[in-house]
């Protein structure tokens, strides 16, 4: 026990970890990545509502982030395909992280300019737009991550990714409403404030692209894709198939089979309980996230209420939660802090079901908001790095899009029917129902955490 004190490294030596250049980076990247999607999820809920869509509609509506649960679809492309052009001057990983970028501020204009109450569709379809490119933004940021650094620093870039994807995220809710209220009204639907706040949001996705050309790309061994590839040509090739033929079959196997041939391969039996916990662990908080907007907005809350308290306090516990949880994991391990933030995230929800049988209460609003963020930054920065460690480097764009795809494709599918809920039971029992389902990812996180230490007595004797 005292040689494994000795050699962890002090809170001082884990902390300066943080100003590392490629930290910082990824800080960035995770603003550019936590950006987009409370623009098609949590504050559009707010603006659709506010226009006067009916909470069904807008339970349905939030299927739109249902691209996020399925980009796994096209993460094998996005990982082995070259951008022409673009690929030889910025690399294989920056070209389509630009690309991806350049789509989402284009989408979020059209969105800016789409009214719900006249052009619902065209919202939708841009909408929809955002999400594609948004995911594809993560597939590539993702394996930007995993790749650009050893293993000591996984966990703070995760951490870094975190705070940078928080920080993204509460100005596409804050920062939306803050404009929203400035240039429209802070009582009532004025569809000239969310114009101005939807084209405000689309520039903040600068920072994104002024990253992406100052970072330097990854320098990958393929070698294992190239030999699978080799290999598996001169087999086709062997079996009678022309050598056209047997390029493309190769090249389909070692982008869309293979990475999940090698999961399964390296974790066995237990790759299906590890399926499991990453599909369950962020149902609790997604569900819930829905109807949080519409929850302030029926309670009469004012956008300049919410985006205040949740500027302030919810930057500060953001901030807060994931630096903590990127150093708790470095000194606790990654599994003690996934269960640390399930805990965390069911108790939080309860939180919200309290605040329902109280008024407009700002300071009440605050304390919830405050837990919200701390939790949510702990809980996540632990799960970025368990998905980062379950990676394979030879194939991390599309191994980290199937964990992330299934991570958000069951609590998004669900999510579309909380607006369903809220109006058969009220917001307390949905609030109680949402901690109540994330109960048994604690179950999930006890057995994987029982396989995990039975491997690692099998690997030592």
């Amino acid at each position: 026990m005292t040689t494994l004190n000795k050699t962890k490294p002090s809170w001082s030596q884990q902390l300066a970890l943080y100003r590392e250049r490629r930290v910082l980076a990824l800080l960035a990247l995770g603003f550019s990545s936590g950006l987009p999607i409370l623009l098609v999820f949590g504050t559009l809920s707010f603006w659709l509502r506010e226009a006067g869509v009916s909470r069904t509609s807008i339970g349905f509506f939030s299927w739109v982030a249902l691209a996020y649960g399925l980009k796994v679809l096209w993460a094998p492309l996005v990982d082995r395909l070259r951008l022409p052009v673009l690929a030889r001057l910025m690399g294989r990983r920056r070209s389509w992280m630009l690309l991806s970028q350049l789509t989402i501020m284009a989408a979020l204009g059209g969105m800016a300019y789409s009214d719900p109450q006249s052009q619902l569709t065209y919202l939708a379809i841009f909408a929809l737009a955002v999400a594609i490119a948004s995911a594809t933004q993560d597939i590539v940021i993702d394996a930007y991550r995993i790749e650009a650094a050893p293993v000591r620093l996984q966990g703070a870039l995760a951490a870094a990714y975190m705070m940078g994807y928080r920080l993204g995220m509460i100005m596409a809710g804050a920062g939306a409403l803050a404009i929203a209220a400035w240039a429209g009204s802070d009582l009532g639907y004025n569809p000239q404030g969310w114009k101005s706040a939807y084209l405000g949001m689309s520039s903040f996705m600068l920072v994104g692209v002024i990253t992406c050309f100052l970072l330097h790309e990854p320098q990958v061994d393929l070698k294992q894709q190239q030999n699978l590839q080799a290999t598996h040509r001169q087999q086709l090739i062997a079996a009678g198939h022309s050598v056209p033929i047997a390029s493309a079959l190769s090249f389909m196997y070692s982008a869309l089979l293979a990475p999940f041939i090698d999961f399964f391969q390296r974790f066995g039996k237990q790759a299906l309980v590890i399926l499991a916990l990453i599909a369950c662990y962020r149902v609790s908080d997604v569900v819930m996230g829905v109807m949080a907007n519409p929850f302030y907005v029926d309670m009469g809350f004012s956008k300049s209420q919410i985006a205040t308290v949740t500027k302030v306090y919810g930057v500060v516990m953001t901030l807060v939660g994931a630096a903590l949880g990127g150093i708790l994991v470095s000194r606790f391990g990654t599994l003690r802090i996934l269960m640390l933030g399930a805990v965390l995230a069911a108790a939080t929800n309860l939180t919200f079901a309290l605040m329902s049988q109280f008024g407009p209460d700002v300071t009440l609003l605050t304390v919830i908001i405050s837990l919200d963020n701390l939790s949510a930054g702990i809980a996540t920065a632990a799960f970025i790095t368990y998905l980062s460690s379950l990676t394979n480097v030879a194939f991390s764009a599309t191994q980290y899009a199937l964990f992330s795809s299934i991570m958000m494709l069951f609590p998004k599918f669900l999510a579309g029917f909380s607006g369903l809920a809220v109006d058969a039971y009220g917001y307390a029992v949905f609030f109680i129902g949402t901690a109540a389902i994330g109960l048994p990812v604690l179950w999930l996180i006890h057995k994987v955490s029982k396989a995990a230490l039975t491997a690692q007595h099998q690997a030592k004797k």
